[in-house]
């Protein structure tokens, strides 16, 4: 049973790897369009960095949720805050996905993979609703630090994910300070 159950974890890690090839719409400094690994990445790299501001959160699980948030992207890719609309349901695709993607792991892995992108989705914990507010933060991070074309609309990002960025004094504090930069650019991009 180990060899068949090692299988299927390899090939879920086969077909994770498309979120290497899955684009966002965010662009990186050089101009090259961010792929959703990267931003995953970066995600992460947050909550280790930021743990010690955060002694009453789990940042293990968090950083667990923010590698799986996702996930089920690798499947019909990314949709774009600005682009979502009410016709569909993207939390609902997105679920279907990574129930797809996870196919092939041991129901226990896939089961767990799953809980933790309902916690995320739902935000029913204090380390659900860290990495969202992480999430929404190293997207805005990452508009600011892009290479935009000129057209790019930095006044979206100051009301983007605003209800997940105000409870926390950390995470206020780098809200405001990304509000910031975010008027900057702003500014720049009308001129």
């Amino acid at each position: 049973m180990e060899k068949e159950e090692l299988k299927g974890i390899l090939t879920f890690l086969r077909n994770s790897e498309q979120l290497k090839n899955t684009y966002r719409s965010s662009y990186t400094s050089t101009g090259r369009t961010e792929s959703v690994a990267e931003h995953s990445w970066r995600l992460c790299l947050m909550a280790l960095i930021l743990e010690r501001y955060f002694p009453e959160v789990d940042m293990a699980r968090v950083i667990k949720i923010c590698i799986v948030h996702d996930l089920g992207e690798a499947i019909n890719g990314d949709i774009p805050a600005p682009a979502q609309d009410n016709s569909t349901d993207k939390s609902e695709n997105e679920r279907s996905d990574l129930l797809q993607l996870a196919d092939s792991l041991p129901s226990d892995l896939k089961e767990a993979l799953v809980e933790l992108w309902d916690e995320y989705e739902t935000v029913t914990s204090a380390e659900a609703r860290t990495a969202k507010a992480f999430d929404k933060m190293e997207t805005i991070i990452q508009h600011n630090q892009g290479k935009n074309p000129e057209d790019f609309d930095y006044a979206f990002n100051l009301h983007y994910g605003r209800e997940y960025t105000s409870d926390h004094p950390i995470i206020s504090s780098m809200r405001k300070m990304l509000d910031e930069e975010t008027g900057k650019r702003a500014n720049n991009s009308d001129n």
